[in-house]
């Protein structure tokens, strides 16, 4: 597949930003698929702050990618994809090619071969990856069951951060100091706070379930350097795949993502529960 990243709104974003829209295409292996990704800064409003950062095809987070293992190339850099023979296509900044300027746009093209599970990708230069990101699910071959009990329905969760500071600033002044950076002001779900934060009691993620049914999560962190746990009351959780790769399962009440990692679980939902409205809001780590 080939994949063509333009950077409009400002100089060096050679981002391996590379998803596109959620895309849920037919299993079809061995054809190739190509995808434009506009990268160009964006005015978002959190925690009554607005502020302009960098956005794929103007959302935030990123669009996400679903396909199957076959010929493809959505993106410069995937945590976890295996870059064969195609090293050049790996994006770090300044390692394996310099950042993509103003105005201008790069091809780039590798295939995935042999791989299939959640992963996720982001913007590799600096702390652009603070708002560049997204999910990457690979989905099984047409005909090959997964090796747990089919979901309902399959829902990406991404736990990432918000900054009110220009997260550029706050690196900048790290390494010159040599003292941490500073933390996010807010941890997000799907790029949305949560009621417990200012001006957000509507900027929540509900994912709304049916009950008795069965959901597969794909939970990603894609904080920058934090650990962050995830559970969800009064149900367990069975966790069937880890980093993309199968795990025989285990039921527990509470993961521990670490920053980068993805993590596939069942929700299985209980047939009478007495909640306070109609969905769950997804808004606590």
């Amino acid at each position: 597949m080939a994949a063509v990243y333009k950077s409009t709104a400002f100089m060096g974003v050679f981002v391996f930003t590379f998803v596109t829209l959620c895309l849920f295409p037919l299993p079809i292996a061995g054809i190739t698929r190509h995808y434009k990704f506009d990268i160009k800064l964006q005015n978002v409003a959190r925690l009554c702050h607005a502020k302009s950062i960098v956005t794929v095809n103007g959302q935030f987070p990123g669009p996400c990618v679903m396909d199957v293992p076959s010929t493809v190339s959505y993106y410069p850099f995937m945590h976890g994809v295996r870059q064969l023979r195609t090293g050049w296509a790996n994006g770090p900044a300044y390692v394996t090619q310099c950042p993509i300027q103003n105005g201008q746009s790069y091809v780039y093209k590798f295939r995935i071969v042999g791989q299939r599970g959640t992963l996720f990708w982001h913007a590799h230069i600096s702390w652009l990856r603070a708002t560049d990101y997204g999910p990457l699910i690979i989905l099984p071959r047409l005909g090959v069951p997964y090796p747990f009990p089919k979901p309902y329905k399959e829902v990406p969760i991404i736990f990432g951060e918000w900054f009110n500071a220009d997260t550029e600033a706050i690196i900048s002044q790290a390494l010159q100091t040599g003292g941490g950076p500073n933390v996010s002001d807010a941890y997000t779900i799907n790029g949305h706070p949560g009621p417990f934060y200012n001006c957000s009691a509507k900027d929540t993620f509900k994912l709304k379930v049916k009950p008795g049914k069965t959901y597969l999560l794909h939970l990603i962190n894609a904080a920058l350097n934090d650990q962050l746990f995830f559970g969800i009351a009064n149900h367990t959780l069975t966790v069937v795949e880890v980093d993309a790769v199968y795990v025989k399962p285990f039921e527990t009440e509470a993961i521990l993502l670490a920053s980068g990692q993805t993590t596939n679980v069942l929700l299985k939902t209980k047939q009478h529960i007495q909640m306070p409205h109609s969905s769950w809001p997804l808004d606590r780590m």
